[in-house]
């Protein structure tokens, strides 16, 4: 709703009328849209249904199409499938095709008996028709042997005598030289074509050449002057495609396709010249294809098609407008009578805003206008009471301004106390105490508040002072020992690294080994497979040489026994031929008793002639003929089985022939069998021979097979230990190069932590604080006294063993702490954070130690660091620490008396080197970060000296824990930078080696 009032112009939706007038013509043109709209679909479906409809009917006359065709192919075959056709007699054929012409009259035009080699027409029921040519036939090179005897084929519609037909033709089942053509008159179709439905339409079957072959125009009965016009005038005439429909029937790929189109134009010349005249100005079309080649094309006339379709449009159209001009005509009646109204109202409305609450709201009407009326009025009563409201609590808001007033003062003057308090404790006199007495409760509690704000502030510089000397202090120590570490974790990565490149190249020559042992294998093992392959081929062999041999005495008995068989057919065929001959004599007897009985017959007829009267001359003449008639008979019947018997005795002779040749063949087979026997015998005994030296080499074979298999075994074993080897000598190497470079970091970072802590020393001088701070020069002497008693002494010493090497760092120090061998300092402990209470580090000192397997590299001190790099292993290092603040001494060394043993890093708070251990006071304090986390309240944004050195002791314990994480990641690496929080000892190792 909001778009549309931004959308309409002021203008119009200041006026009721105006807008209720634009609703209306909407409100009209949504209804006269909708009618339109209504009415054009109903008009689309029923057009849609009548071109769903000319598409059946020209399917229904397709399908009538296909029946006659298949009629017509049904009577063909079944009058070449007669016994008369199949006999061959040409008399009897002819008799036969005119009775079939007889029964078909009105549908057969020709039936022809046709021989297929030359097309002659041995039987025809066209007069002086003796070739196909003569009776206009089309196809006459498809008339040959490649005819088949069971299904028709058809030509296509042609013209003969002045009518249009169509031939079918099939091979008869008695002869292969001879078929039958018999031609149908297409008049019998059209009769019927295209009468299903009445109308101004034109229905006719187009081929596929594109020319008319039939329509529904010229039913015919015979050859009138209607048909010599048809097919001088339409027949075979191309069909004029202007609008493709034809087109679009040929592009159809099944052979019952159908479409509908309905076109607004005149259809093509062929349809509106004679004979159609059909040329509507609007038409719809409908093709259906058929089985035999044709398309079916139906055309119809858009009023006789679409029907009452316009009548519904004309009424649709009227029932709209009607309907648009009835909601005008009541819109405008209610429009103005609610605009007049609603114009009244609105001038008294403005009277009211004008000040004069006594206008005249009262109305006859209850509607819906009558009660805005009565609304205004209850809102012009509402209003005057309201100001009357309006104008007492105006009174009483005066008053508490008033008094509002006198509160803000006595804030503002204790806010300007409380600021002075704030400006002296900026200034760094942290004693100020701000006055907390106000008669405002709020303003009394941030008073208290702010005081013990600046009592914990106190507290906290003073700790932070005190931390950041000692701070200083233990950078200082951590600088030293980490250059002594630094310097002999170098010696080590460079014997480690000579170790990893010595078990490279070892592994590499067992690598190499393990390959050519494999191959071998490999070969040896495919020998072995492929002699057991021979012998078992030579044992399939042998098998299959003996039953070869087998087979083939088989085929020696079945030989005679064939040979056996075929002179017995010699002899049936034999005695077949001499019974032929017998038959030959009987059939010659009974050709010359036919012969006199001719002859006989003749005499009789001869002498009937010679008689001039008498019933019994007339009789015997009648009995003379049958007896002359009867003798023929016998004479073609004899002739006929004369000419079989011939068959069947060349046929008989050339079977003996052939069963004499084979006679000889088998003959000659058996003999070749007999070798062929021989012939494997031998194979078999040499096969046998062959699987038994070929079982004695697969043996061997595999015996050698086995043995290099267990050789590879070991080579593989080897070679395996020789890998992981080399990769824990990588590992370590790798792990002692981590090593040196955690302790560059760690100097770098003890050098700045001193640094910045001189600077926050510096920071927290500006401070004035009441509580009791030991003396600067106090803390320094006791740092100085730690440093002397760091010795310059340090002992390297380098001893090989073996495969070992090792290295021992002895500084005779007090106060180191202990270096981390896998390269992570002491930040990684969550309890090593140089921030903790100093006051829980004992008062003890630390040394170092490196030395070899086995062998004391130094006196032992308070704790000792072992490096070894055993033969076959990679070097361990163990820290041990518990919170008793003592350990036990690495190896054979013993613990000195007199020297109390510093924790190791293992421990909670001894194991950091900027733990600094309390000198001459003893603070009993917290940690200081938490103390000003408490407060909350103080916040440098110029600079903060605290902050950065928390940074750079953060900074310097991420960059020892990524190195701590790099190690972890390997997998016979062991993790050194677990804290034993309850001060258990703990020892830290590389390589394989337990950690406890």
């Amino acid at each position: 709703m909001e778009f549309l009032r931004r959308l309409v112009p002021a203008p119009i939706r200041r006026r009721y009328a105006v807008k209720f007038g634009i609703a209306l013509l909407i409100l009209g043109l949504s209804v006269g849209l909708i009618g339109v709209i209504g009415t054009a679909q109903i008009t689309d479906s029923v057009e849609q249904n009548a071109l769903e409809d000319q598409e059946a009917l020209a399917g229904q006359e397709a399908t009538a199409l296909d029946n006659w065709n298949e009629q017509n192919k049904r009577v063909t075959a079944s009058t070449s499938n007669t016994p008369t056709v199949e006999s061959g007699n040409e008399s009897e054929i002819q008799a036969h095709l005119n009775n079939v012409l007889l029964e078909y009259s009105d549908q057969v035009t020709a039936v022809h008996y046709v021989d297929v080699d030359d097309h002659e027409l041995r039987a025809t029921t066209t007069d002086g028709a003796e070739t196909l040519d003569d009776v206009d036939f089309p196809a006459t090179n498809d008339v040959n042997d490649d005819l088949s005897a069971s299904t028709a084929e058809r030509t296509e519609a042609y013209e003969s005598d002045g009518t249009p037909v169509v031939s079918y033709y099939i091979k008869t089942s008695g002869s292969d030289d001879t078929a039958l053509v018999m031609t149908f008159d297409l008049e019998d179709m059209m009769a019927d074509f295209g009468k299903s439905v009445e109308g101004d339409r034109v229905t006719m079957a187009v081929d596929s050449e594109g020319e008319i072959v039939a329509d529904d125009t010229f039913t015919g009965t015979g050859a009138d002057a209607l048909i010599d016009d048809y097919t001088e005038n339409a027949f075979r005439q191309e069909y004029a495609d202007d609008d493709g429909l034809l087109e679009a029937a040929f592009a159809e790929d099944d052979a019952n396709a159908s479409g509908a189109m309905a076109f607004d134009s005149q259809p093509g010349d062929t349809l509106q010249n004679e004979p159609y005249e059909f040329g509507p100005d609007g038409y719809v079309a409908a093709y259906h294809t058929t089985d035999m080649g044709w398309v079916v094309l139906m055309h119809t006339s858009t009023d006789e098609a679409y029907g009452f379709v316009n009548d519904v449009d004309q009424y649709g159209t009227m029932a709209t407008a009607g309907g648009v001009l009835l909601i005008g005509l009541v819109g405008a009646v209610l429009g103005r009578n609610t605009a007049v109204a609603t114009d009244r109202l609105t001038n008294k409305a403005r009277e009211m805003e004008e000040g004069n609450l006594e206008v005249d709201l009262e109305t006859k009407r209850i509607d819906n206008i009558g009660r805005l009326y009565e609304g205004f009025d209850s809102m012009r009563i509402a209003l005057r009471e309201q100001i009357e409201e309006a104008e007492a609590a105006r009174e009483e808001a005066e008053r508490e301004r008033e008094r509002v007033a006198e509160l803000n003062d006595h804030l503002e003057e204790k806010a300007t106390e409380y600021c002075d308090v704030m400006g002296a404790a900026a200034d760094g006199d942290l004693t100020a105490r701000a006055e907390t007495e106000s008669e405002n409760e709020v303003m009394a509690e941030i008073g208290e508040e702010f005081n013990d704000m600046l009592e914990e502030i106190e507290g906290t510089v003073s700790e932070l002072n005190r931390f950041a000397t000692e701070v200083a202090i233990a950078s200082e120590q951590v600088t030293a020992s980490s250059e002594e570490v630094r310097s002999a974790s170098e010696q080590v990565t460079g014997s480690v690294q000579e170790i990893s490149d010595g078990a490279d190249r070892q592994n590499e020559s067992l690598q190499s080994v393990n390959q050519e042992m494999s191959g071998l294998s490999t070969t040896t093992e495919e020998i072995a497979a492929s002699s057991n392959e021979v012998a078992d081929i030579a044992e399939r062999t042998a098998e299959t040489g003996r039953e070869g041999q087998d087979a083939a005495h088989e085929a020696i008995t079945a030989m005679n026994e064939i040979e056996t068989e075929s002179e017995q057919a010699v002899d049936e065929i034999t005695q077949l031929k001499e019974e032929v001959q017998q038959i030959d004599e009987l059939i010659a007897t009974i050709s010359e008793i036919a012969r006199q009985t001719n002859m006989l017959a003749l005499n009789a007829n001869i002498e009937a002639s010679r008689s001039a009267s008498g019933d019994d001359d007339e009789g015997f003449a009648v009995v003379a003929k049958e007896v002359k008639a009867l003798s023929e008979d016998v004479a073609e019947a004899a002739n006929e089985a004369e000419d079989r018997l011939e068959s069947i005795r060349e046929r008989t002779e050339r079977s003996a022939e052939e069963v004499e040749v084979t006679s000889d063949q088998i003959d000659d087979a058996s003999e070749q069998v007999r070798e062929a026997v021989e012939a494997l015998e031998e194979i078999t005994d040499l096969a046998q021979e062959t699987n038994v030296g070929v079982q004695e080499i697969s043996a061997a074979t595999e015996e050698q097979a086995a043995s290099t298999q267990e050789v590879v075994a070991m080579v593989d074993d080897a070679a395996s230990i020789s890998d992981q080897t080399s990769a824990e000598s990588e590992n370590v190497a790798a792990a002692a190069e981590e090593q040196t470079t955690a302790l560059t970091e760690v100097t770098k970072s003890a050098s700045n932590l001193s640094e910045q802590a001189a600077e926050l020393s510096e920071g927290l001088d500006r401070f004035e604080t009441s509580t009791d701070e030991p003396p600067i020069e106090e803390s320094s002497a006791d740092a100085e006294e730690l440093l002397a008693t760091n010795g310059e002494e340090e002992t390297v010493a380098a001893a090989s063993e073996g495969d070992a090497e090792s290295i021992a760092v002895a500084p005779e120090t007090a106060g180191e702490p202990p270096v981390d061998p896998e390269g992570t300092g002491p930040e990684d402990d969550e309890q090593g954070d140089p921030l903790v209470d100093s006051s829980e580090a004992p008062d003890d000192t630390v040394q170092t130690e490196f030395h070899g397997a086995g062998e004391p590299g130094s006196e032992p001190t308070d704790s000792s660091v072992d490096s070894t790099l055993p033969s076959g292993s990679v070097p361990e290092s163990e820290y041990t620490a518990n919170e008793a603040e003592t350990v036990a001494p690495a190896d054979d060394a013993e613990p000195v008396a007199g020297h109390p043993v510093e924790p190791d890093e293992g421990d909670v708070n001894a194991d950091d080197p900027l733990a600094v251990e309390p000198t001459d006071a003893d603070v009993s304090g917290g940690d200081p970060l938490e103390a000003i986390e408490d407060t909350g309240a103080v916040e440098d944004e110029q600079h903060d000296p605290f902050a950065e050195v928390a940074d750079e002791l953060e900074e310097a314990a991420d960059g020892h824990e990524e190195v701590a994480d790099d190690q972890d990641a390997d997998d016979d690496a062991t993790d050194g930078t677990d804290e034993d929080v309850d001060g258990s000892d703990e020892v830290f190792t590389f390589g394989d080696g337990d950690q406890e």
